[in-house]
C-alpha cells in the first residue's frame, strides 16, 4: 500500500498587482507586465501528482516546486520514505509506492481519490536508475531478457500504469494535463549499449501520441518532454562532461526542464498535445563537432 505524509512547508501564495492610476484614480497607461499576465497561468484549485519527485536535486523535485508555486495542490510519489522530507519541503502530500507494481499504482489511485477527489495533472517523470537499481549499459547481444524487462518497466510501464489509473476522471471532469518524461536517448538519438533505455524513451513518445489523440476531444492534453543532459544529482562525471560539449557549453538544469513542463500543465497550453518537446540546449540540432 502507499504511505501518505503530509509536509509542513509553507503554501504557495499569489500576489496582486494593482492597477496604474492617474492623480483621479482612474486608470491611465498600459497595464504593468505584472498586471497582463492571464489566470490561464496559474493552476490554483488544481490537483497536480508528479512521479518520481524523492531527490532534491532531480527534475521531479523541481517540477513539483514549480507547480505548487503556480497554486496547485501537489501529492509527490517515490520508491522511498525520503519522499516525505521533499513532501514537508514543498507542503505536499508524499506517497510511497514502486509504480512499476500494479497494484500498488491503484492503491495510490484509491488514495487520492479519497483525500484530493482525482487528480487534474500528471507529470510522469518517474524512471531512470537508483542506486538499488543501477542503470544497465549492455551491448544488445549481451543484455539478458531481465535486464531489458526492468529498463522498459521503470522508464514505460510506470507512465502507462499511472496515466490508466488517472485519465478516465480528468476526461470526465472535461480537463486534465499528463505530461511524461521522455528522453533525447531514443526519440532523439541513440547511444552505444542504451537499447533498452532508448526503447524504453521511444515507447513513451508512442505512448504519449496514443494517449494524446484518445483524449484530444475530453479536455486533456498529453505531451512528452525529451531532456538531455541535465545536472541533477544522479549525473555521472562522463554525463556532466558530455554536456560541456552542448553548443550551450553546459548541462542543463532541473529547473530549466521543469520550467517546460509546468507551462504544458497550465490552462495557458490548451493547443498542445502529442507533441514532444526537446529542452537540450540545441545538442540535438547541430550535425558535428568541430574541433
Amino acid at each position: 500500500m502507499a504511505a501518505i505524509s503530509t509536509g509542513q512547508g509553507p503554501a504557495a501564495t499569489s500576489t496582486d498587482h494593482p492597477r496604474a492610476a492617474g492623480a483621479n484614480g482612474v486608470r491611465s497607461g498600459p497595464a504593468s507586465a505584472a498586471e497582463a499576465i492571464p489566470a490561464t497561468d496559474r493552476l490554483d484549485g488544481k490537483i497536480a501528482l508528479v512521479t518520481g519527485a524523492g531527490s532534491p536535486d532531480g527534475i521531479g523535485y523541481a517540477a513539483a516546486r514549480r507547480l505548487r508555486a503556480l497554486g496547485a495542490t501537489v501529492a509527490i510519489v517515490s520508491t522511498t520514505r525520503r519522499i516525505h522530507d521533499r513532501a514537508g519541503e514543498l507542503d505536499a502530500t508524499g506517497f510511497v509506492a514502486d509504480l512499476t507494481d500494479e497494484s500498488e499504482v491503484g492503491a495510490l489511485g484509491d488514495a487520492l481519490v479519497d483525500q484530493f477527489d482525482g487528480v487534474d495533472v500528471v507529470v510522469n517523470n518517474a524512471g531512470l536508475a537508483s542506486r538499488t537499481s543501477p542503470e544497465v549499459f549492455r551491448p544488445v547481444a549481451q543484455l539478458t531478457n531481465a535486464e531489458w524487462r526492468t529498463e522498459i518497466d521503470r522508464n514505460l510501464t510506470t507512465a502507462f500504469l499511472v496515466s490508466r489509473v488517472f485519465v478516465e476522471g480528468m476526461a470526465e471532469r472535461g480537463w486534465g494535463r499528463v505530461v511524461n518524461l521522455a528522453a533525447t536517448v531514443g526519440p532523439v538519438n541513440a547511444m552505444p549499449a542504451e537499447a533498452a533505455y532508448a526503447a524504453a524513451k521511444a515507447g513513451v513518445v508512442g505512448l504519449t501520441r496514443a494517449l494524446a489523440m484518445e483524449l484530444v476531444a475530453d479536455g486533456v492534453t498529453v505531451n512528452a518532454v525529451a531532456p538531455g543532459t541535465i545536472h541533477t544529482g544522479s549525473s555521472t562525471l562522463s554525463e556532466l562532461k558530455h554536456g560541456l560539449r552542448a553548443p550551450m557549453g553546459r548541462p542543463g538544469t532541473p529547473d530549466e526542464v521543469a520550467a517546460l513542463i509546468a507551462f504544458l500543465c497550465t490552462p495557458a497550453a490548451s493547443y498542445i498535445t502529442g507533441q514532444i518537446l526537446v529542452v537540450d540546449g540545441g545538442n540535438s540540432v547541430r550535425e558535428a563537432q568541430y574541433r
